[in-house]
């Protein structure tokens, strides 16, 4: 297993050659070092078989620690593949659907190929726990309910904020000139009469008698209405009702507010 994993990885197995080199570089600039065996330097030297068996060791001794190493980490990594197909197997048994829809997965490793651990028969139990377990499912109903409640206070803010807003009423402003039978009525009287008119809607605003000819005069009086409840015709209407004051209404102005 280890071999076949050094076969996809570099290792330096020539560094002894740089080694000797840079040693003997350094001995060339200052010197042997002290407790290392002094090279011949005349053709043909070559370090003694004492030297290379002791290196040789040393580096066999290197490669086995690298290699337990890499053991360790072969281990661990198997290890953690095994459990990541058992919680996965775990999962299918819990969501059917998931099952049936998910396509296979395969599992390639560059060492070796690792087996599937042995399915063994899930107890009732187990079945149960199984079933408790919604990884997606939980998520996204504890969203809906939280978007849903978020949209419905916001829909209640709203209607509570329309509900205090006041609403935009039409009203009109409206000129009203009454006139009288002769010059013999009673002007006083008839504007009490008109002013006792009250209804939803109604406001009358400021009033003035002005001269019509040969000593007659018209009351003309402002007044406003909203358009929904009250009209010109049921203003007519009303005044008229007093037939000895009241001889005919007009409307002299009309604006909308």
């Amino acid at each position: 297993m280890a071999t076949n994993f050094l076969v996809h990885e570099k290792i330096w197995f020539d560094k002894f050659k740089y080694d000797d080199a840079e040693r003997k570089f350094y001995e060339q600039m200052n010197g042997p070092v002290a407790g290392t065996p002094r090279q011949s330097s005349g053709p043909g030297a070559s370090s003694g078989p004492g030297g290379d068996h002791s290196e040789l060791i040393v580096r066999i001794a290197s490669l086995e620690v690298e290699n337990q190493n890499l053991r360790g980490v072969v281990q661990d990594l198997q290890q953690a593949i095994s459990r990541l197909e058992a919680r996965l197997s775990t999962l299918e048994k819990s969501s059917p659907t998931h099952r049936a829809t998910a396509p296979q997965t395969q599992h390639v490793s560059p060492m070796r190929q690792v087996e599937a651990p042995t399915k063994k028969a899930a107890t009732p139990a187990e079945d149960d726990e199984d079933n408790d377990i919604d990884l997606f499912g939980s998520d996204e109903e504890e969203e809906d309910k939280e978007t849903a409640r978020l949209r419905e206070e916001r829909l209640r803010q709203y209607a509570e904020k329309k509900a205090k807003k006041p609403s935009l009423v039409a009203k009109s402003s409206i000129l009203l000139d009454v006139k009288p039978w002769d010059d013999e009525t009673d002007m006083g009287q008839l504007e009490a009469c008109v002013r006792s008119i009250q209804l939803d809607g109604l406001v009358w605003g400021g009033s003035k008698l002005v001269p019509v000819g040969y000593g007659i005069r018209k009351l003309q009086i402002q007044c406003v209405v909203e358009d929904d409840k009250v009209g010109t015709d049921l203003l007519e209407e009303e005044i008229t009702k007093f037939e000895e004051h009241v001889q005919s209404v007009d409307i002299a102005a009309f604006n909308k507010i």
